[in-house]
Protein backbone atom coordinates (compact mmCIF):
# COMPACT_ATOMS: atom_id res chain seq x y z
CA UNK A 1 0.00 0.00 0.00
CA UNK A 2 0.90 3.17 -0.98
CA UNK A 3 3.21 5.41 2.07
CA UNK A 4 4.52 8.58 0.40
CA UNK A 5 1.96 10.91 -1.62
CA UNK A 6 3.54 13.99 -4.11
CA UNK A 7 0.81 16.19 -2.81
CA UNK A 8 -1.16 16.47 0.25
CA UNK A 9 -5.25 15.82 0.03
CA UNK A 10 -7.40 17.76 2.62
CA UNK A 11 -9.69 15.22 3.71
CA UNK A 12 -12.78 15.46 5.47
CA UNK A 13 -13.87 12.81 8.03
CA UNK A 14 -17.05 12.29 8.82
CA UNK A 15 -17.28 10.31 11.96
CA UNK A 16 -14.18 10.65 12.72
CA UNK A 17 -14.37 9.78 16.07
CA UNK A 18 -15.46 6.08 16.00
CA UNK A 19 -13.52 3.34 16.29
CA UNK A 20 -12.82 3.24 12.09
CA UNK A 21 -12.40 7.03 12.19
CA UNK A 22 -9.92 7.17 14.33
CA UNK A 23 -7.69 5.10 12.46
CA UNK A 24 -8.49 7.23 9.15
CA UNK A 25 -7.31 10.35 10.81
CA UNK A 26 -4.25 8.59 11.66
CA UNK A 27 -3.49 7.27 8.69
CA UNK A 28 -4.00 10.11 6.49
CA UNK A 29 -1.80 12.13 9.14
CA UNK A 30 1.32 9.86 8.70
CA UNK A 31 0.81 10.07 4.84
CA UNK A 32 1.00 13.28 5.34
CA UNK A 33 -2.22 15.07 4.82
CA UNK A 34 -4.55 17.38 5.72
CA UNK A 35 -7.52 15.75 7.71
CA UNK A 36 -10.58 17.91 9.21
CA UNK A 37 -12.06 15.63 11.84
CA UNK A 38 -15.98 15.97 12.54
CA UNK A 39 -16.69 15.49 15.97
CA UNK A 40 -19.64 16.18 18.41
CA UNK A 41 -17.11 17.35 21.44
CA UNK A 42 -14.14 19.83 21.16
CA UNK A 43 -10.46 18.06 22.10
CA UNK A 44 -11.58 14.18 20.82
CA UNK A 45 -8.35 14.24 19.63
CA UNK A 46 -4.81 15.32 20.60
CA UNK A 47 -3.42 18.56 18.69
CA UNK A 48 -1.74 17.69 16.19
CA UNK A 49 0.01 19.22 13.00
CA UNK A 50 -2.07 19.60 9.64
CA UNK A 51 -5.59 17.80 12.19
CA UNK A 52 -8.46 20.39 12.57
CA UNK A 53 -11.59 19.54 14.48
CA UNK A 54 -14.90 20.77 12.77
CA UNK A 55 -17.52 20.29 15.97
CA UNK A 56 -20.79 18.70 14.11
CA UNK A 57 -23.11 18.25 17.44
CA UNK A 58 -25.96 16.62 15.54
CA UNK A 59 -26.03 14.43 12.09
CA UNK A 60 -28.78 16.61 10.99
CA UNK A 61 -27.01 19.87 10.97
CA UNK A 62 -26.09 21.07 7.41
CA UNK A 63 -24.49 24.63 7.93
CA UNK A 64 -21.85 23.14 10.75
CA UNK A 65 -20.61 20.29 8.37
CA UNK A 66 -21.26 22.66 5.29
CA UNK A 67 -17.99 24.80 6.89
CA UNK A 68 -16.25 21.70 8.03
CA UNK A 69 -16.24 20.72 4.74
CA UNK A 70 -15.40 23.72 2.60
CA UNK A 71 -12.25 23.65 0.83
CA UNK A 72 -12.01 19.65 1.15
CA UNK A 73 -10.75 17.57 -2.20
CA UNK A 74 -12.35 14.35 -0.42
CA UNK A 75 -14.98 13.41 2.15
CA UNK A 76 -14.50 10.17 3.95
CA UNK A 77 -17.21 8.27 5.80
CA UNK A 78 -16.89 6.45 8.52
CA UNK A 79 -20.21 6.36 10.17
CA UNK A 80 -21.67 4.52 12.13
CA UNK A 81 -24.90 3.34 13.68
CA UNK A 82 -25.97 2.95 17.79
CA UNK A 83 -24.81 -0.61 19.78
CA UNK A 84 -28.28 -1.68 19.59
CA UNK A 85 -31.77 -0.77 18.52
CA UNK A 86 -33.33 1.48 15.96
CA UNK A 87 -30.67 3.99 14.25
CA UNK A 88 -30.66 6.23 11.13
CA UNK A 89 -26.87 7.69 12.16
CA UNK A 90 -25.39 6.41 8.53
CA UNK A 91 -28.81 7.37 6.80
CA UNK A 92 -29.10 11.44 8.20
CA UNK A 93 -25.48 11.77 8.60
CA UNK A 94 -25.09 10.84 4.99
CA UNK A 95 -27.69 12.84 3.84
CA UNK A 96 -26.15 16.03 5.17
CA UNK A 97 -22.92 14.84 4.15
CA UNK A 98 -24.77 15.26 0.95
CA UNK A 99 -25.91 18.63 1.16
CA UNK A 100 -22.75 20.22 2.32
CA UNK A 101 -20.56 18.56 -0.54
CA UNK A 102 -22.88 19.95 -2.58
CA UNK A 103 -22.79 23.47 -1.38
CA UNK A 104 -19.43 23.27 -1.28
CA UNK A 105 -18.32 22.12 -4.52
CA UNK A 106 -16.73 18.26 -3.14
CA UNK A 107 -17.52 15.63 -5.59
CA UNK A 108 -15.19 12.44 -4.01
CA UNK A 109 -17.32 10.73 -1.53
CA UNK A 110 -15.72 7.61 -0.12
CA UNK A 111 -18.16 5.44 2.35
CA UNK A 112 -17.89 2.84 4.03
CA UNK A 113 -20.76 0.76 4.53
CA UNK A 114 -20.99 -3.06 4.90
CA UNK A 115 -21.05 -6.58 2.99
CA UNK A 116 -24.71 -8.00 3.19
CA UNK A 117 -26.53 -5.31 2.26
CA UNK A 118 -28.96 -4.72 -1.09
CA UNK A 119 -27.64 -7.43 -3.09
CA UNK A 120 -25.11 -8.78 -0.92
CA UNK A 121 -28.50 -9.43 1.51
CA UNK A 122 -28.84 -13.18 0.31
CA UNK A 123 -28.90 -16.61 2.03
CA UNK A 124 -25.07 -16.65 2.44
CA UNK A 125 -24.27 -18.01 5.89
CA UNK A 126 -22.53 -14.56 6.24
CA UNK A 127 -25.36 -12.48 5.35
CA UNK A 128 -28.01 -14.34 8.09
CA UNK A 129 -25.51 -14.13 10.57
CA UNK A 130 -25.18 -10.71 10.24
CA UNK A 131 -28.47 -9.80 9.98
CA UNK A 132 -29.14 -11.99 12.88
CA UNK A 133 -26.74 -10.24 15.05
CA UNK A 134 -27.06 -6.14 13.78
CA UNK A 135 -30.02 -5.74 11.69
CA UNK A 136 -30.67 -2.42 12.78
CA UNK A 137 -27.12 -1.24 11.50
CA UNK A 138 -27.81 -3.18 8.22
CA UNK A 139 -31.15 -1.46 7.47
CA UNK A 140 -29.06 1.73 8.35
CA UNK A 141 -26.82 0.99 5.91
CA UNK A 142 -29.17 -0.12 3.14
CA UNK A 143 -31.57 2.88 3.30
CA UNK A 144 -27.75 4.95 3.45
CA UNK A 145 -26.14 3.73 -0.28
CA UNK A 146 -29.14 4.82 -2.33
CA UNK A 147 -28.57 8.69 -1.17
CA UNK A 148 -25.02 8.07 -2.46
CA UNK A 149 -25.54 6.38 -5.79
CA UNK A 150 -28.26 9.42 -6.80
CA UNK A 151 -26.18 12.11 -5.82
CA UNK A 152 -24.31 12.64 -8.53
CA UNK A 153 -20.84 12.56 -6.79
CA UNK A 154 -17.81 10.41 -7.67
CA UNK A 155 -18.54 7.57 -4.98
CA UNK A 156 -16.92 4.58 -3.67
CA UNK A 157 -19.38 2.16 -1.27
CA UNK A 158 -16.38 0.05 0.46
CA UNK A 159 -18.58 -3.09 1.79
CA UNK A 160 -16.33 -4.67 4.24
CA UNK A 161 -17.25 -7.96 6.45
CA UNK A 162 -16.80 -8.21 10.02
CA UNK A 163 -14.21 -5.24 11.58
CA UNK A 164 -11.72 -5.76 14.08
CA UNK A 165 -9.43 -4.35 16.03
CA UNK A 166 -6.40 -5.82 15.11
CA UNK A 167 -2.67 -4.77 13.68
CA UNK A 168 -2.70 -3.88 10.24
CA UNK A 169 -1.18 -6.56 8.06
CA UNK A 170 -0.78 -4.90 5.37
CA UNK A 171 -2.29 -7.94 2.93
CA UNK A 172 -5.67 -7.63 2.72
CA UNK A 173 -7.61 -8.53 -0.82
CA UNK A 174 -9.70 -5.81 -2.32
CA UNK A 175 -12.71 -7.02 -5.16
CA UNK A 176 -16.22 -6.39 -6.43
CA UNK A 177 -16.76 -10.18 -6.66
CA UNK A 178 -14.58 -11.38 -3.59
CA UNK A 179 -16.49 -14.14 -1.84
CA UNK A 180 -17.23 -13.02 1.81
CA UNK A 181 -17.31 -16.05 4.51
CA UNK A 182 -19.18 -16.78 7.53
CA UNK A 183 -15.67 -16.30 8.69
CA UNK A 184 -14.09 -13.21 7.02
CA UNK A 185 -12.84 -10.09 8.95
CA UNK A 186 -11.01 -7.06 8.47
CA UNK A 187 -8.83 -5.14 10.99
CA UNK A 188 -9.91 -1.11 11.36
CA UNK A 189 -6.47 -0.66 10.44
CA UNK A 190 -6.26 -2.72 7.19
CA UNK A 191 -9.16 -0.62 6.12
CA UNK A 192 -8.40 2.73 7.18
CA UNK A 193 -5.09 1.90 4.85
CA UNK A 194 -7.35 1.03 2.26
CA UNK A 195 -10.16 4.47 2.35
CA UNK A 196 -6.36 6.41 2.39
CA UNK A 197 -5.07 4.47 -0.72
CA UNK A 198 -8.87 5.28 -2.56
CA UNK A 199 -8.81 8.76 -1.63
CA UNK A 200 -4.89 9.10 -3.17
CA UNK A 201 -5.83 7.12 -6.80
CA UNK A 202 -9.37 5.99 -6.92
CA UNK A 203 -9.23 2.76 -8.59
CA UNK A 204 -13.30 2.27 -7.51
CA UNK A 205 -15.28 5.33 -8.53
CA UNK A 206 -18.92 3.83 -8.89
CA UNK A 207 -18.26 0.59 -7.39
CA UNK A 208 -19.02 -1.49 -4.45
CA UNK A 209 -15.09 -2.47 -3.46
CA UNK A 210 -15.10 -5.90 -0.98
CA UNK A 211 -12.21 -6.14 1.22
CA UNK A 212 -11.30 -9.03 3.52
CA UNK A 213 -8.39 -10.42 5.05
Amino acid sequence: MRQDVSQALKIGVVGASGATGRHVVATALERGHIVTACVRRNATFAKQERLTEAIWPDVNDTPALTDALTGADVVISTLGGAAGGPTTVCTDGIRTTLTAMTATGVTRLIAVSAHGVLETHDRSLYSLAVWAGVADRMRDKETMEPLITASGLEWTIVRPPKLSNHPATGSARIGTDLPIRVWSSLSRADLAAFLIDEAETPHHARSYPRITR
